[in-house]
């Protein structure tokens, strides 16, 4: 049903100085208003009888705006006319702008007076505001603009519409649509714009074929929307018909979808004819009736083809919908070479795509397959597109795309669409190359870096495991290490490599050699921590000014911990690694409450060391999260198991680590994995002898006696005097510069170590005294004696200690 109520003014706005909209008044020549109208009572309510026969300025003019007016009313007078803004007081007292035309109107008694014609301001800019747009619309729019009556025929259009048209403006008043469209077009056109005359629904982008009569081979895709055209009394005008060309955006839609469903299915795996069975899938039918797909014949065997090279070739993947199209296409897995002088020898060569919009006409094809091409060409094949399979400056292969079906042959934007669709291929199957070569030789640098065997240590008994990666993830950076330090303690480290790969090998390397060398600095675990992260720090920046094109580090995380036999105190720090598990000498296993630290890499942030003391034959546990989320599970359910398998009963530490790798991972896992086991042990009082000395002068002739006494328990008489003459230059640099108890602690396993701890925090250095002085001859001596000597600091204290070799003992002769 038609709508035929009155429009508002708000919606259909009118020339605010129109007969209906605008106030009138007449002035005399001294400038009083002789006539009023009702619509200057209504704009300014004054009544006729409170402003006829009074000088407008006594009326409308505020004290304050009399010198505005003034310079208006000259101004009309030397022009006879004018036109603009002026304030003017309304009879409740308030000020308002409005828009005014004077005009000079000459009675026929040649009295003077002048015609005023009046609206808000307001009024008058927004008209001026649609006036524009509408000028805009019909002179400057890109987009096209049609006025058609009730008839639809057209009254006006834009100069948008006549290029598209390729007809002047003028031209196409009084046209239909059928004038210069194709019939099915136009009928389509007609009916949805009389639909929105009849119902009042404005069409709003709505998408169609336009084929133009004077091209009928041109397919175009327009957007068009439209409505209702109405007077304020409701009486239907006709139509507003708004035509954008699309056939661009429609075609790169198009094309956008079809390259993102090659995105999603080309190269979902490191397989090579996997990839070539997905391009060809991707390729039929969305964009050609068959495909075919062959690669030089190295590159299945993950080798890079010789340059230049022209075959042999291996088909490794076809498609078509027709099955007997298969009929003239050579078998997947078939070795060949293309003819010479054809569309495919030719791509190989040149390495360009070729297109053969009509293979009919292509001669060097007939005298190349004459049998095979009548076959094709009986099967309706017409069109053909060979595109080059190209990476990295190498040519792979080739693919070939025909047409049989659909009669529109291949065009430039289809080629283009093909040698995306083949770009995304190429370089997924020269990945699957590639990787396999950079996989191996990952391994191999892996394999060197890690200790492929863990020495005894008496500190603990420990057993190991890592995994690599599956293939399709890349060998990454986890690793693990069991390090020797002073007084027979022993550092456990497990790490992990952001990233996988060649590079993240690499990096695991580097860390893994920083962490030994700290570790022999016989730093605090958290001070190891603290410098791992400015090491990565400073690679990762290196790395960016050096080789942009490089993988940067983003970070690693690790797990560092120190146990010590003697005092069964065990610290550690950990850089958002996930924290140790222990297995107690009663069987319980419990989670280390440890602060996570910041992964390394992030800079600036502090990490914590926390100590605990462990009973003798417990059992440590660290590892990178990869065994906890193998087989995709989550942290609580990974550690579930692995405290069921540490918990197991178990012959020993290998036995143990065995379970744990059967219980938690699968053949190959997803991501690297490092386990390392460590019970504990501890040395007996038999074998550690510790003694408090007072801060005294005497303080080595008693250090020198206690360790005479100890040793000829021991039976180490033969170590007497060298132990002796070690033990008093410690203690006596001890008390010279310390200044406090200083503690003596001998210690026999494979070595006898001597150390000697104190409350001072300097740092002892080895010099030539030169023969006038007086000391700096100790720690030289020391050095002498010892086969090896260092320093480590502990919390408020420093310890220097001395190593050295047992006395083999006697084989008795024959």
């Amino acid at each position: 049903m038609q709508d035929t109520s009155p429009t508002t003014l708000s919606e259909s706005p009118e020339d605010p100085f129109s007969i209906h909209q605008s106030a009138s008044a007449v002035l005399d020549g001294r400038g009083r208003v002789v006539a009023w109208s009702e619509q200057a009572t209504m704009l300014l309510g004054y009544p006729a009888e409170e402003v006829l026969g009074r000088p407008v300025r006594e009326v409308l003019v505020e004290h304050g705006d009399a010198a505005l007016v003034a310079e208006a009313t000259r101004a009309c007078l030397r022009e006879g006319g004018w036109f603009g803004l002026l304030p003017v007081r309304h009879h409740a007292g308030h000020r308002l702008y409005v828009g005014f035309r004077a005009r000079k109107v000459q009675r026929l008694d040649s009295a003077v007076e002048w015609l005023l014609v009046g609206s808000l301001a307001e009024d008058i800019v927004q008209w001026d505001i649609d006036r524009a747009v509408l000028d805009g619309f019909f002179r400057r729019s890109p987009v096209g603009v049609a006025v058609l009556g009730p008839d639809l025929r057209i009254l006006r259009v834009n100069r948008a519409i006549a290029r598209f048209g390729g007809l002047p403006a003028d031209a196409y008043r009084g046209l239909r649509t059928a004038d210069f469209l194709l019939g099915p077009d136009s009928e389509l056109i007609e009916e949805r714009l009389r639909r929105v005359m009849e119902t009042g629904q404005p069409l709003i982008f709505a998408e169609q074929r336009c084929r133009l009569l004077q091209d009928p081979q041109s397919e175009l895709i327009v957007s068009v929307s439209a409505f209702r055209m109405q007077d304020p009394s409701g009486r239907v005008l006709g139509v507003t018909e708004i035509v954008e060309d699309v056939t661009d955006r429609h075609r790169a839609r198009r094309r956008l979808a079809l390259l993102n469903e090659a995105g999603t299915r080309i190269g979902s795996t490191l397989d090579v004819a996997r990839t070539a069975r997905e391009l060809a899938e991707v390729a039929v039918p969305a964009l050609a009736d068959a495909v075919s797909v062959d690669l030089l014949e190295p590159v299945p065997r993950g080798e890079e083809p010789a340059p230049g090279a022209l075959g042999p070739l291996r088909r490794m993947a076809v498609r078509s919908i027709r099955p007997e199209t298969l009929e003239v296409m050579y078998p997947e897995g078939r070795l060949f070479s293309f003819p010479e002088d054809t569309a495919p020898t030719r791509c190989l060569a040149e390495r360009r795509p070729v297109l053969d919009p009509l293979l009919e006409g292509n001669q060097g094809w007939f005298s190349a397959e004459p049998e095979r091409t009548e076959r094709a060409l009986a099967l309706g094949v017409h069109s053909l597109m060979v595109v080059p399979l190209a990476a990295r400056g190498v040519v792979l292969g080739l693919v070939c795309l025909w047409r049989s079906q659909r009669l529109e042959a291949f065009e430039a934007d289809d080629l283009t669409l093909a040698e995306e669709f083949a770009a995304k291929a190429a370089v997924s199957i020269d990945n699957a190359r590639r990787y396999t070569q950079q996989r191996q030789a990952a391994e191999a640098l892996q394999r060197s870096l890690l200790p492929s065997e863990v020495p005894e240590h008496p500190a603990v008994e420990t057993a190991h495991r890592y995994l690599p990666a599956q293939a399709s993830t890349g060998v990454g950076g986890d690793w693990f290490d069991v390090i020797p330090l002073s007084g027979l303690r022993v550092a456990l480290v497990v790490g992990d490599v952001v990233g996988h790969g060649m590079h993240a090998s690499a990096t695991m390397g580097r860390l893994r050699a920083a962490v030994r060398t700290l570790a022999h600095l016989d730093l605090a675990p958290d001070e190891v921590l603290a410098r791992l992260d400015d090491l990565v720090d400073q690679l990762a920046t290196e790395q960016q000014q050096t080789d942009a094109s490089t993988p940067q580090i983003v970070g690693a995380t690790c797990l560092y911990a120190i146990y010590d036999p003697v005092s069964r105190h065990c610290t550690l720090a950990r850089a958002g690694h996930p924290p140790p598990t222990v297995l107690d000498p009663d069987g319980r296993v419990r989670p280390i409450d440890l602060p996570a630290g910041p992964p390394l890499g992030l800079g600036g942030l502090p990490f914590e060391s926390a100590e605990f003391e462990l009973d003798e034959g417990s059992l440590l546990a660290l590892y990178s999260d990869g065994l906890l989320l193998a087989d995709d599970r989550d942290i609580d359910q990974g550690l579930a198991l692995l405290r069921t398998a540490l918990a197991a009963p178990a012959p020993s530490v290998e036995h143990i680590c065995k379970a744990v790798e059967d219980a938690l991972l699968p053949d190959r896992p997803a991501d690297d994995v490092a386990l390392l086991l460590g019970r504990t042990r501890v040395l007996g009082p038999e074998r550690v002898a510790t003694w408090e000395l007072p801060a005294e002068a005497t303080a080595a002739g008693r250090a020198r006696t206690l360790v005479g006494d100890r040793l000829t328990e021991w039976g180490l008489e033969e170590l007497a005097f060298t132990t002796e003459l070690i033990v008093s230059e410690l203690v006596t640099n001890a008390y010279r510069y310390a200044g406090g108890p200083v503690q003596l602690r001998l210690i026999r396993d494979g070595h006898l170590i001597c150390e000697v701890s104190d409350t001072s925090s300097t740092s002892p250095h080895l010099r030539q005294a030169r023969s006038t002085d007086e000391g700096g001859r100790g720690l030289f001596l020391v050095a002498q004696l010892s086969e090896r000597w260092g320093t480590r600091y502990g919390r408020n204290r420093k310890t220097i200690w001395a190593e050295q070799p047992l006395p083999q003992p006697h084989t008795p002769t024959s």
